[in-house]
């Protein structure tokens, strides 16, 4: 997520630029044609190339608006993973008396956490991360989960045991949950717990199983593919025929003009063309860039930093004093 005012100009330039070298070739060819070996008949009416752009910013505005809304409905779902971390915490901290219990709920949670995390940083194979202009991006930050193993991590707050037992399962999350709830039902058999205060933690971990069932919907679910196709397939039609409809429009311009432009204001097609289909393409960069918003790019949910930041609360509620670091954006993209 980026955190800084903006995005320069010189990186969004640089993070499209690709995309200008091929608008530079698809408007030179149609004024060199017109213009040098005079086929005048290739020009289109200006009206057609209209229609189509309206079409166009229709089907793009249309991608990103919904696109926004699967980041924003992340953003969502962690807020409320937070609140009921927070809640797990006091729960797991004022209902036991014996601190090894306090302690392995809170522990056990943080493995769910970073296992949870890790999951939604996995690839698959419609997200965007791996192309060469976000690629190039990364050099600016780091992705935590790509670094260090889930293992290693886990490692960290549940036994070598139950690490085992967890990296086995179909689904490690939902084993770590699990596990949760079978020490839940140990400690109310011992009756370390009331019932009023069982039934409310059993509560915390269907929100837990909710908001881990909202997270795999987002992460496994792609935005529609015939929208997306749609949307590429216009815009990509629209800076084609740009040029052609423009042609005619700019050669009218040289019954106006004096001096060294005369006679070449066709030319100018090449500029105007690319600033037009250089702002439609970078908005169908941008609604790809966003609709995936667990996949470690620039413009992701924060994970790693809404993760650390609920184990150093959970760790202070235990009274610990040696407290993993907080993390701070690095360029301006926090992750």
């Amino acid at each position: 997520m980026h955190v800084g005012k903006s995005y320069k100009f010189g990186e969004f330039l640089f993070w499209t630029r690709r995309k200008v070298y091929v608008l530079l070739v698809l408007s030179i060819v149609p004024v060199v044609l017109y213009e040098t070996c005079g086929l005048e008949w290739i020009s289109i009416p200006w009206t057609v190339v209209a229609l189509l752009g309206t079409a166009t910013a229709f089907t793009v505005g249309f991608k990103n608006t919904q696109t926004y809304n699967r980041t924003n409905e992340a953003q969502q779902v962690w807020t409320s993973i937070v609140s009921f971390s927070r809640s797990w915490g006091l729960f797991s901290r004022d209902f036991f008396s014996s601190p090894a219990t306090t302690k392995e709920l809170i522990y056990r949670h943080m493995a769910w956490l970073t296992a949870l995390r890790y999951e939604m940083r996995s690839s698959r194979p419609w997200e965007t991360v791996d192309k060469k202009h976000n690629t190039e991006y990364q050099r600016l930050f780091h992705v935590a989960e790509r670094e260090t193993p889930l293992e290693a991590e886990l490692g960290k707050y549940i036994s070598n045991e139950e690490l085992q037992e967890v990296l086995a399962a179909s689904s490690i999350t939902a084993r770590i949950l699990s596990n949760q709830g079978k020490l839940l039902r140990i400690c109310y058999d011992e009756q370390q717990m009331q019932i009023a205060q069982f039934l409310e933690m059993e509560k915390g971990l269907k929100e837990f199983y909710i908001s881990q069932a909202k997270c795999e919907q987002l992460k496994n679910s792609p935005y529609p593919r015939q929208y997306a196709i749609v949307n590429r397939f216009f815009i990509r039609l629209f800076c084609l025929l740009l040029p052609f409809g423009l042609l005619k429009d700019f050669d009218q311009f040289n019954e106006v003009v004096d001096g060294v432009m005369k006679g070449h204001m066709v030319w100018l097609v090449v500029p105007f063309s690319i600033m037009i289909s250089w702002m439609y393409t970078s908005l169908e960069q941008i609604g790809e860039s966003t609709e995936n918003p667990f996949e470690g790019s620039a413009n992701d949910v924060p994970l790693t930093k809404i993760c650390r930041d609920i184990e150093i609360e959970l760790r202070e509620l235990l009274e610990e004093k040696d407290l993993p670091p907080k993390l701070y954006p690095q360029n301006n993209i926090l992750l």
